[in-house]
């Protein structure tokens, strides 16, 4: 049987290797082989990295016989072929791997098929001639499927496309024009939006529908990206939004339109072949991963939960007790004492000017990294850090030397956390709670309340708490601190699923760096 060649040939993988390596290698690498052997779906959450977990379903995909698509971000493919390469010479495999930059229609399918998500789904929403009927499919990362789907299933207006319509269609350039300086004119008057988005205004939603409404009574050939745009526009609901061109030089407008729930465009994807979704935090823990599930319209499969390890993965938080809400007009200044704080007991001990560390100080050899959601603070933090350590503090660089201070927002670090040096003391200045100011986060929630459901329990909650447990990963990876300074979390009545959701921590009142150094 696959699944015990698959336990006896990674175990003995596994002896060969110096170090300790993950504890559910084995219970995975047979979960994954089950699966493609009986044809069936799974969704399994791994709480670990990449890199921890993937020789486990590599040694089922390559011991398997059958062909098997795998769909992951450009960025974990360097590892995942290295990892490969080792399991093909240990195996004595020779399977053949092919990416599907270089796959066309009419080419036999190899054993292994590399993809990347955007090729994936716009072959598998779009044509369907990359990937024949019925393979098994494997999608490492499926914590970011939503992300990666909504963003294939949005169409955009650019400013070229509006000179396209008005070539093809000369009697609609008065109203078009008319559109395109609303748009433009309203964009400019905004206060700027840290997140980039702008909800559309009222009147602006009746312009388009009765443009929209001409161009279906027209005779002549829209141009695209039109028909899809229109499509999608009267879908309803669907997610409307509009964003500026701040690299161009007249700051002209974008229109985009997506759906707002994917469930629907979603599942039939899922019956095309089975397909094992892994992924480090997917809600399992709380009601079976229902609300991932529906979201992304899954149905019904195999679900499966792995955990931190309560002595491997511990984690020490640190959470003040006295610190202001993230709204009270003096939690800035406290904050900024707070990091500094922190940053002055987790630096090196070289002279940076006039200051230095205490010399009872055991100064930290990692990085330190700072969240801060909100982007003036986020700057004033970097600025007040620079002023202090100098040029070991980066805004948001890919690219760290051990001794830098990291000051990012959550977008940033759940996009390059794999591939940064995983920090020693991972500061969190807020909980990871959707914004309302962003029109994306605030249709949904509208849309929850329309349908009388708990949108905080059932929509913002349930996000925050996977960026979270997301974020503290490679700090688990050292046994580091976690420094999370938003109060709320110890006087709001969430707090308690903020604890569960870190699980396993120790909580701590102070940091003890001479300790943390000796990890």
């Amino acid at each position: 049987m696959l699944e015990a060649q698959v336990h006896s040939s990674l175990l003995g993988f596994l002896r060969t290797q110096p170090q300790p390596t993950w504890p559910h290698h084995l219970t995975l690498a047979r979960l994954v082989a089950r699966s493609l052997r009986l044809g069936r779906s799974a969704m399994i959450q791994t709480a670990a990295l990449p890199s921890t977990y993937r020789l486990s379903y590599l040694a089922a995909l390559l011991l398997c016989s059958q062909a098997v698509v795998v769909v992951m971000p450009q960025v974990q493919q360097i590892g995942f072929l290295k990892h490969l390469q080792q399991l093909q010479t240990y195996f004595s495999t020779q399977k053949r791997v092919q990416s599907i930059r270089d796959a066309s229609s009419d080419q036999q399918v190899a054993d292994i098929v590399l993809a990347t998500p955007q090729h994936w789904l716009s072959d598998r929403l779009g044509r369907q001639t990359q990937f024949p009927q019925g393979v098994p499919t494997l999608i490492d990362g499926v914590d970011d499927l939503e992300t990666w789907a909504r963003a294939m299933l949005t169409q955009t207006i650019r400013p070229s496309d509006w000179a396209s319509l008005m070539e093809a269609i000369p009697t609609l350039t008065e109203p078009v024009e008319q559109i395109c300086l609303s748009l433009n004119q309203s964009l400019r008057d905004r206060p700027i939006n840290p997140y980039g988005n702008y909800r559309l205004e009222p009147e602006f939603h009746t312009a388009i529908d009765q443009l929209l409404t001409q161009l279906q009574s027209s005779e002549e050939a829209l141009p695209s990206p039109w028909p899809q745009f229109c499509q999608q526009w009267r879908h309803n609901p669907s997610l409307r939004w509009a964003t500026l061109m701040t690299d161009s030089p007249t700051h002209q407008g974008q229109l985009h339109v997506a759906p707002l729930d994917l469930a629907p465009a979603l599942t039939s994807l899922w019956q095309q072949q089975p397909t094992v979704l892994i992924g480090r935090f997917l809600g399992i823990e709380r009601q079976g991963g229902e609300f991932w599930r529906d979201r992304l319209g899954l149905g019904e499969l195999t679900t499966i939960k792995f955990a931190p390890q309560p002595q491997q993965d511990l984690i020490q938080l640190y959470v003040p007790e006295r610190l202001p809400f993230p709204n009270s007009p003096a939690f800035q200044g406290r904050l900024l004492t707070q990091i500094l704080r922190l940053c002055r007991g987790g630096m090196l001990g070289q002279r940076h000017g006039r200051h230095r560390p205490p010399e009872w100080i055991s100064p930290l050899k990692r990085p330190v990294v700072i969240i801060v959601e909100d982007t003036p603070l986020r700057r004033q933090v970097s600025t007040a850090l620079a002023a202090e350590f100098g040029s070991v503090v980066q805004l948001e660089v890919p690219h760290l030397e051990p001794e830098s201070i990291l000051v990012s927002g959550w977008d940033f670090w759940q996009a390059h956390q794999d591939e940064l040096p995983p920090p020693q003391l991972l500061i969190i200045a807020t909980l990871p709670i959707p914004s309302m100011e962003n029109p994306l986060v605030a249709a949904q929630v509208q849309q929850r309340k329309q349908q009388r459901q708990d949108w905080f329990q059932t929509y913002l909650l349930p996000v925050a708490l996977q960026r979270l447990q997301r974020a503290v990963l490679p700090v688990r990876d050292r046994q580091g601190v976690v420094a999370l300074l938003d109060n709320r979390v110890n006087h709001r009545s969430y707090g308690a699923h903020i604890f569960q959701a870190l699980e396993p921590y120790a909580r701590i009142n102070y940091i003890d760096f001479q300790s943390l150094e000796r990890v």
